[in-house]
């Protein structure tokens, strides 16, 4: 099992979306972007660390949402998603194809990986 976390950043009432480059697996699916944690880590550190490798920004994370585990074709994952505000700059593309910020009420209209879906669907749910 690959233990994955994923950032559900908030700002001005929006989260931040990534969406998968076409050469990874699940490519053009939507994401809470984040990554694998690595031994030692925890979720917090392995979440800070991700978003400034892949995003260059900083992030604070202010609580933990809920954890997936989801199988997919190329195996199992753990997803761990913690809601977080921005610390410092404003997240950056470099490994993904396409980035937004989009209101939560319309979240459900992006095509998401499905460890994602749960975490959508949460965020739904509590901020009507």
């Amino acid at each position: 099992m690959v233990k994955v976390v994923g950032a559900v950043l908030e700002k001005d009432g929006k989260i931040f979306c990534a969406q998968r480059g076409c050469s990874k697996s699940l490519a053009g699916l939507w994401e809470f972007p984040g990554g694998k944690m690595e031994a030692g880590e925890s979720e917090e550190e392995a979440l800070i660390r991700e978003m400034q490798e892949e995003f260059n920004c900083k992030v604070i994370v202010k609580e933990k949402l809920v954890t997936v585990i989801h199988e997919y074709a190329f195996g199992t994952v753990e997803l761990a998603t913690l809601l977080c505000g921005l610390q410092e700059g404003e997240p950056q593309l470099s490994e993904h194809q396409d980035m937004r910020w989009e209101s939560i009420c319309n979240l459900d209209r992006l095509d998401w990986a499905p460890a994602d879906i749960p975490t959508v669907e949460l965020l739904m749910q509590r901020f009507k």
